[in-house]
């Protein structure tokens, strides 16, 4: 078996009294070809000491706070590693989570993309996913289109993923996520592990998700931009018109409901803008 080197990105803000769990779960991975990169996003917390704390175990950076897409990105550059895998900083891989991606990679060498299932954890508790958020592998661009179907914790990417579709995009403060795997489904099969991976924990004031109230309009940008993408199927085509004009006119009632205007008349030019490129 070849023992590829793999970078692991961790983005951390604000977060020292979980980083360390984060930072063990990589340390005690049964598979060891690994290094550790862990970009500190201008934290004003005790984050610079518990990184310190590790020695050469890990190399970090600090950064000006630019977000998790500018610091993942940061971070990325940084290796030249053929292989990168993520974690947040408040979520915990489990012991084999390398070594099960590294041997389903061995089984089917084509993919650049692997992810796998994940224990959630919220407020202390485990509980079940929802139906929606059902995990799946091939060519999943349909199901990457209504919510993050990859969780950022739990895949591994080749370099020449990055090379092909770029980069997460640093202009959106959340569903980063969600854009770069809509540009990656439809030029890449994702690999899939039925084992969980990761622990993934929610429920906590400082995630993303309960920041920003009306996510939807990032995805609605997101899907926007992928009305030009030229290796869509007719199928898959369908299914994105679909996808944006249920998410454009949620977020449009909204909007008038709210009685925010500007948002409003930004979502009705840009739902007259992809009606007219179909």
């Amino acid at each position: 078996m070849i023992l590829p080197k793999i970078a692991v990105i961790i983005p951390t803000y604000n977060r020292s009294h979980v980083l360390g769990r984060a930072i063990d779960s990589v340390l005690k991975q049964t598979y060891t070809n690994f290094e550790l990169i862990v970009v500190d996003d201008g934290s004003d917390d005790n984050t610079i000491q518990v990184l310190e704390s590790y020695g050469d175990r890990l190399r970090f950076f600090k950064t000006m706070n630019l977000g998790v897409s500018h610091a993942r990105n940061f971070g990325i550059i940084q290796s030249d590693a053929d292989w990168f895998a993520l974690l947040d900083s408040d979520d915990e891989w489990l012991p084999e989570k390398l070594e099960l991606q590294l041997q389903y990679l061995e089984r089917n060498p084509q993919f650049k993309i692997i992810h796998g299932e994940e224990i959630w954890i919220r407020n202390g508790k485990r509980v079940n996913p929802m139906k929606k958020h059902q995990k799946a592998g091939g060519w999943i661009f349909k199901h990457c289109l209504p919510l993050c179907a990859i969780s950022p914790s739990c895949v591994m990417i080749h370099k020449n993923v990055f090379k092909k579709v770029g980069y997460f995009n640093e202009n959106y403060p959340a569903c980063e996520d969600y854009d770069l795997w809509l540009r990656i489904t439809p030029y890449f099969e994702v690999g899939y592990i039925e084992d969980p991976l990761i622990k993934k924990y929610g429920g906590h004031q400082d995630q993303l998700s309960q920041k920003f109230r009306a996510m939807d309009y990032w995805r609605v940008l997101s899907l926007f931009a992928m009305k030009d993408c030229s290796e869509l199927k007719g199928d898959e085509i369908h299914a994105l018109k679909e996808i944006f004009g249920q998410k454009i006119e949620i977020l449009k009632a909204g909007y008038q409901k709210h009685r925010n205007q500007e948002k409003f008349k930004e979502m009705l030019k840009l739902q007259e803008k992809f009606n007219r490129s179909n």
